[in-house]
């Protein structure tokens, strides 16, 4: 239990009763959190399987705080593989009944369970035959006893310094929220394709996706033979807009030979070697490079750009034909560490004062 007189007096707080303070408020939720797993019985399996037997929508609905958390709840579902979306309670008696259908489950939460709005809803769920799952502290309340499985947090203290502000309640809705949800979606096989499907956006989802929806399409690319000279291939390869920094070089059969870059260019003319710019660019080209092929998950293609500290990496189809490429500048804010930097530790910070040694509540320094 949280000793909190020191900090009901008003006026500022030190840093020092600050930050005490700030870990006894994350270990006591965290500490009610423990408690509510180790009560988790054949109840939770329940709305587990009703969650996973829904062939409708999961309707989420709550007021105030715990309204917050119950979007936040549906949105993971939907996320991993549940059909899910938020109903305003407040809102449903204003044409939003209509988002209901009988083969949908609704997931109410409520920590008094005597929430007006939420109350006033449960009527209409009834008439409509749609199972209702509670997420609440008693299974006595009016929410649950009108629900078909009931989730009881139990009593929890807030752990605010007035015990008034919603704190622990729903964190603990949120992490129950969290279970069902996620043990929905290992009962559903919800794979790592699943998941790159509903991210496609952001770094997580580029990571997730497949190359060719992140390379460069073959006809941005420069391609040219390799029978062909250097002063050819640069003059007859332009591409409107940004170019890639390399041309894929292919034989007779269209298959990819080598590669030629722009450092490869300069390279020749560090080396004075300009007479070869009119000699067939096979015989300056990078022979074998390296390949990534279509339909492979980009995370590989990134971690072959990383560790080789290469910046362009071709594309190829099953005869090895090129069909596009994967360049560094489309890639590089998802780019991972080269491995010999994300192994190489971090030297310790010097001249620098050690932090004070806080204890957690019970503990003694």
């Amino acid at each position: 239990v949280m000793s909190t007189d020191a900090f009901t007096a008003p006026g500022p707080l030190e840093p020092f009763a600050q930050l005490r303070y700030g870990r006894e408020i994350v270990h006591a939720e965290g500490q009610a959190l423990i408690e509510l797993a180790q009560q988790l019985d054949d109840t939770f399996c329940s709305a587990v399987e009703l969650l996973f037997r829904c062939t409708g929508n999961v309707i989420v609905s709550g007021m105030g705080k715990a309204g917050l958390i119950g979007q936040k709840i549906s949105a993971t579902l939907a996320s991993t593989g549940t059909r899910s979306h938020f109903l305003h309670p407040a809102e449903a008696f204003h044409g939003d009944l209509g988002r209901i259908h009988q083969n949908d489950v609704a997931l109410i939460l409520s920590q008094s369970g005597e929430t007006e709005e939420v109350c006033r809803l449960l009527p209409s769920l009834t008439e409509f035959g749609t199972p209702i799952i509670a997420i609440t502290a008693r299974t006595d309340s009016t929410l649950g006893q009108a629900s078909q499985v009931t989730l009881a947090l139990g009593s929890l203290d807030e752990v605010c310094s007035l015990g008034l502000a919603p704190s622990t309640t729903t964190t603990a809705m949120l992490a129950l929220g969290d279970a069902l949800a996620l043990v929905v979606s290992r009962r559903r096989d919800f794979g790592a394709e699943d998941f790159a499907r509903f991210h496609p956006g952001g770094s997580l989802g580029r990571k997730l996706s497949k190359v060719e929806q992140c390379m460069r399409p073959l006809h941005q690319c420069r391609l040219a033979r390799a029978d062909q000279s250097v002063r050819e291939v640069l003059t007859t390869c332009a591409r409107p807009g940004r170019r890639t920094g390399a041309i894929m070089l292919v034989n007779e059969d269209g298959c990819l030979q080598g590669i030629f870059t722009d450092s490869d260019l300069a390279r020749l003319f560090e080396e004075h070697r300009e007479s070869q710019l009119d000699q067939p660019i096979c015989r300056v080209m990078t022979q074998q490079p390296v390949t990534i092929a279509v339909g492979s998950k980009l995370r590989p293609a990134l971690d072959l750009l990383a560790n080789r500290k290469i910046s362009e990496l071709p594309v190829v189809d099953e005869a090895h034909r090129p069909a596009g490429m994967i360049d560094l500048t489309d890639v590089a804010s998802i780019l991972p560490a080269p491995e010999s930097e994300a192994e190489t530790p971090q030297p310790p910070t010097i001249d620098s004062e050690p932090s004070p040694t806080i204890p957690f509540p019970g503990q003694t320094t």
